[in-house]
């Protein structure tokens, strides 16, 4: 579970501070207007979702299988208990305040805010760009800034200006207009994240992935993570159970 949360963690590095909502959209391209509009208004409205995730862990050192349960609250709290082989190893459970996980082979927690692990990264992360990975929205709320649109054979493309410190290329489904990929790249320090949605599913009427793969690269190194959800339910009443067990240590990331 810590390499997975780690990973989040790098997915997430290049991102800025908390995400603004504008009531105007940046762009003023017609088509892309349109296009963005329609990313959010076919958002999964969901209160709650709860089901089976399937994750693989590979990096340059070795591949790793892990069954998670899953569960989240709509901009409250997402929560994941990792099993392998049937026996439990780690839970984890996020909120926009805080960072939380222990896993039971190392007897080790960390409990943190995300101050702490933007401190850690270097960047500043938050709740909510977590929640859009993993949902299939853009990680950056596309209605913040202009981009270069184009409408490609592979879907509506979003790029930003030459330049940027931060490179970000957004492609959207043309079907759904959910996100197809997503790429943040800062190549002064040689290192991005890419990460692409193979399909979605539709369940209870409501639009969400079904494989999400992530790689992370930071010079020759590379890591990669397959999501696969499986199993899902929507708007029922879910727990989050968790609760770090005493004599574990705590991991410090300063």
């Amino acid at each position: 579970m810590k390499k997975l949360i780690v990973l989040f963690i790098i997915a997430l590095f290049v991102v800025s501070c908390g995400t603004t909502r504008r009531a105007k959209i940046a762009t003023e391209d017609a088509e892309a207007v349109s296009v963005i509009q329609k990313h959010y208004q076919n958002e999964a409205d969901f209160k709650t979702v709860m089901g089976k995730l399937r994750a693989v862990y590979q990096d340059d050192e070795r591949t790793q299988s892990v069954n998670l349960s899953f569960r989240m609250e709509k901009d409250k709290a997402i929560w994941m208990s990792a099993s392998i082989l049937g026996f439990p190893v780690a839970k984890a459970y996020i909120t926009p305040e805080r960072v939380s996980y222990y896993e039971k082979v190392t007897q080790t927690y960390f409990d943190g805010d995300f101050s702490l692990v933007s401190d850690f990264v270097g960047t500043p992360l938050d709740f909510e760009k977590l929640q859009n990975l993993l949902i299939g929205q853009a990680i950056y709320d596309l209605r913040n800034e202009k981009y270069d649109f184009s409408a490609t054979g592979r879907g509506f493309q979003f790029a930003s200006a030459e330049g940027e410190f931060i490179k970000k290329m957004f492609l959207l489904n043309p079907s759904n207009f959910k996100a197809s990929a997503q790429q943040l790249t800062q190549e002064k320090d040689n290192r991005g994240v890419t990460i692409t949605y193979s399909d979605y599913q539709s369940t209870d009427g409501f639009i969400f992935p079904e494989e999400i793969k992530i790689i992370a690269n930071e010079g020759n190194s590379s890591t990669n993570i397959e999501l696969t959800y499986r199993s899902l339910s929507f708007n029922e009443e879910v727990t989050f159970p968790f609760e770090i067990p005493s004599g574990y240590e705590e991991i410090s990331l300063k």
